[in-house]
């Protein structure tokens, strides 16, 4: 994670992007093209390098990209309608956080994943389902050769990524590229308040139990309680996101973090 994001840290300056990350971009050549452009900023933003509410000045993206406007603009655009940057007056944002939104994401993952693992139950074959729990046992390795790693980022972003990698296989074996879309759009949603959560190790072992139960019903071909777990999985990761956002609002606003409540009931469609 980035050093800025470490406790009595002051936070930076709307529109500064980290120099470390303008010196990784340079090291490595991502920047430079639009599709460069595009793949830096969401990584940045996805693994909070770049802050939720933070202002993003396009001339500051240039330099640290190495790019030029078109391609830096282009790359704003996209990653808006993934819903990660938004336009604030003239320039642009990180999106904030919203807890009304990430309520809002999850219920739709229940009802997409809930109608995957119904699918999975009849269309996935047996070896498929081998390699599912495969992946379902290597979600958190270093936890379960119990090496305490609970304060390394690199032990969450590797926890988060196995974690969405289960989901998107799962997904993948209702053969509806549909219902796959649906999940990889939700999981995007939700990247950046899902690190917070699988900091821990005991976030991660309950999260890699609960895809090993999954997995058993779906092999079972028991489409009732593969279904009551992932909506069981889905809940109970809302409540510990909403739970720890609540806790932590204060503090992590201190940080630097755009933490918001749009609307605590959903408005008319």
């Amino acid at each position: 994670m980035n050093a800025s994001l470490e406790p009595g840290v002051v936070p930076r300056e709307p529109g500064a992007v980290p120099r470390e990350y303008g010196d990784r971009v340079a090291r490595t050549g991502a920047g430079g093209g639009s599709a460069g452009a595009y793949e830096s900023l969401r990584s940045a933003i996805l693994s909070l390098e770049l802050l939720p509410g933070e202002g993003l000045s396009e001339r500051g993206l240039e330099e640290r990209l190495a790019a030029s406007r078109t391609p830096i603009r282009a790359a704003l655009m996209r990653l808006e309608n993934e819903g990660l940057t938004r336009r604030a007056g003239r320039g642009w944002q990180v999106t904030p956080i919203d807890l009304a939104e990430v309520r809002a994401v999850m219920e739709y993952r229940e009802v997409i994943e809930a109608a995957v693992v119904g699918l999975a139950v009849q269309r996935a074959d047996d070896d498929e389902l081998a390699a599912l729990r495969l992946l379902a046992e290597g979600s958190d390795e270093p936890d379960v050769r119990g090496e305490a790693q609970e304060s390394s980022a690199g032990s969450g972003e590797a926890g988060l990524r196995r974690g969405g990698d289960f989901h998107l296989a799962l997904a993948r074996l209702s053969r509806n590229p549909f219902l796959v879309e649906g999940m990889a759009d939700s999981l995007t949603r939700l990247s950046r308040t899902r690190w917070l959560e699988v900091r821990t190790a005991e976030s991660r072992a309950q999260a890699r139990a609960e895809h090993l139960e999954i997995v058993a019903a779906v092999r079972a071909r028991d489409a009732g309680r593969a279904s009551a777990l992932v909506v069981a999985h889905s809940r109970g990761t809302r409540d510990r996101l909403l739970d720890h956002l609540a806790e932590e609002r204060r503090r992590l606003r201190g940080r630097g973090f755009a933490i918001i409540e749009s609307s605590e009931t959903p408005p008319a469609l």
